[in-house]
C-alpha cells in the first residue's frame, strides 16, 4: 500500500529519533551545551532591542521585533541541529510509542539533552552580562525586566502556558520534518517561535537564559524564582510536546493507516 505523506512525515520522525536516542552519551551532552549556548543569542538580542527602542514590553511595534529576535536562537539550533530538550519531546516520543525504543532509552537521551542545554545556557549568560553591557548595547536593566516578564507570573500560569509552549515546539519538529528546503524552514523557525515569543510563553531553554539574566543582575528574581521557573516550564513543556503532539499526531496517524 502507497504511503501517504502524514506517514512519510511519522516515518521521517521516528528514524530521526531513534538515531538520536541511540547516540553516545558524550556526543548528546555536548550538543546539548552548544544548543543551550546557541539558543542564548535569541534573549540577548532582545536585550539589546529594549536597550536601543523607546518602547518597551506593551508596545507594539517593539512586541513584534523582540518576537522576531526571540527566534534567531532557535534558527541556529535547529539548522545547525543541536539537540534541543523542547524538541525531543515530540521527536524521541514517537519511537517509543511505536515501541521501537524504550522508555528508559527515552529518558537517558532526555536527561543528557537537558543538563548540557541548562549548562550552556549558564555558560552563555555568564558571559553575557560580563561582556555585553561593556559594549553599549545592552543594560543590566533590559536583562532585568526580561526575567521579570516570565517569573512575575502566578505559579500554575507558568505550567499551563508552558504546555501551550511545547505544544508549539512539538509542532515546529513535526513540521520541520516535512518542510523540504532550507528557507521554509527558516519561515517555519520564525513563525512558531516568534509566536511563543509574543505570547511570552515559557520556553524551558530559552527562558533558562532569560532568568538566569536577572538572577545575576537584579535582586528582584531570587534563586528560588528561577527553579520554580525551571520546574514548571520544563514540566509544561514536556506535557505539551509529548501528548497534544507526539501522541495525538503518532495516534491519528497509525490509526488512519488500518
Amino acid at each position: 500500500m502507497e504511503q501517504t505523506p502524514t506517514r512519510d512525515v511519522l516515518d521521517s520522525l521516528i528514524e530521526n529519533g531513534l538515531h538520536e536516542i541511540n547516540r553516545e552519551w558524550s556526543g548528546l551532552l555536548l550538543s546539548g551545551v552548544s544548543a543551550g549556548l546557541d539558543i542564548g543569542f535569541g534573549p540577548l538580542m532582545m536585550a539589546v532591542v529594549l536597550t536601543l527602542s523607546q518602547g518597551g514590553f506593551g508596545d507594539l511595534t517593539t512586541e513584534l521585533l523582540l518576537a522576531s529576535v526571540y527566534s534567531v536562537g532557535f534558527i541556529f539550533v535547529i539548522l545547525g541541529r543541536s539537540e534541543l530538550f523542547t524538541e525531543h519531546t515530540t521527536l524521541a516520543v514517537i519511537p517509543v510509542l511505536d515501541r521501537q525504543a524504550s522508555v528508559r532509552q527515552l529518558t537517558r537521551l532526555w536527561g543528557l539533552v537537558y543538563v548540557g542545554n541548562i549548562v550552556g545556557g549558564f555558560l552563555f549568560t555568564l558571559l553575557a552580562v560580563i561582556l555585553m553591557p561593556g559594549l553599549g548595547v545592552v543594560s543590566p536593566e533590559a536583562f532585568e525586566e526580561i526575567a521579570l516578564k516570565l517569573v512575575s507570573h502566578e505559579i500554575q500560569w507558568l505550567f499551563v502556558a508552558g504546555i501551550f509552549a511545547g505544544w508549539l515546539m512539538g509542532l515546529l519538529a513535526w513540521l520541520i520534518t516535512a518542510a523540504q528546503e532550507t528557507t521554509s524552514r527558516i519561515f517555519l523557525i520564525w513563525i512558531v517561535t516568534a509566536t511563543i515569543g509574543i505570547l511570552h510563553l515559557p520556553h524551558s531553554i530559552a527562558g533558562n537564559v532569560e532568568v538566569l539574566f536577572g538572577l545575576f543582575v537584579s535582586p528582584a528574581i531570587s534563586p528560588l524564582d528561577y527553579l520554580m521557573f525551571l520546574l514548571l516550564a520544563t514540566l509544561g513543556n514536556a506535557f505539551g510536546g509529548a501528548i497534544f503532539v507526539g501522541a495525538l499526531k503518532y495516534g491519528h496517524v497509525v490509526r488512519g493507516a488500518n
